[in-house]
């Protein structure tokens, strides 16, 4: 990640709260379940930017006869690539809300990106417990 200039990071805090409102109050795709939009890059020239999301809604119990037959793991991987192609699809209607609610010269383009370190943290924190909860018995 490069280095940001302070207009670039107000610039990209600014949009990631207007952002995480607008998803959750004006996209009415039923493929865009809870979304965390978790950091936003700007380009130099702010002309684009990056944002990242965290889908907090992985459907582990979703009944559809071809969703059914997919593993756990497949059926979530599934479903975040399907909400963040509903996303960059609603990406020009998110940038026209964000042109109305912010005075800037030119609203960045979207693209919205998956961010998987959220859940990564959350595997390196349960394989720390099972390990932390195994030195336990052992030692016992």
């Amino acid at each position: 990640m490069l280095e940001q200039s302070q207009r670039q990071q107000r610039v990209a805090d600014l949009i990631q709260r207007e952002l995480a409102m607008l998803i959750q109050l004006e996209v009415d795709d039923p493929r865009i379940g809870m979304v965390s939009v978790t950091g936003v890059e700007v380009s130099r020239d702010l002309a684009y930017a990056n944002v990242y999301v965290t889908i907090l809604n992985s459907a582990s119990g979703v009944e559809d006869s071809r969703l059914g037959e997919l593993p756990a793991g497949d059926l979530d991987n599934l479903e975040i690539e399907e909400s963040v192609k509903a996303l960059n699809k609603a990406a020009g209607y998110l940038r026209s809300l964000l042109a109305r609610r912010l005075k800037l010269r030119l609203t960045p383009k979207l693209r919205f990106h998956f961010d998987g370190s959220v859940s990564g943290g959350n595997k390196l924190s349960s394989l720390i417990d099972k390990a932390l909860e195994a030195d336990r018995n052992l030692h016992s």
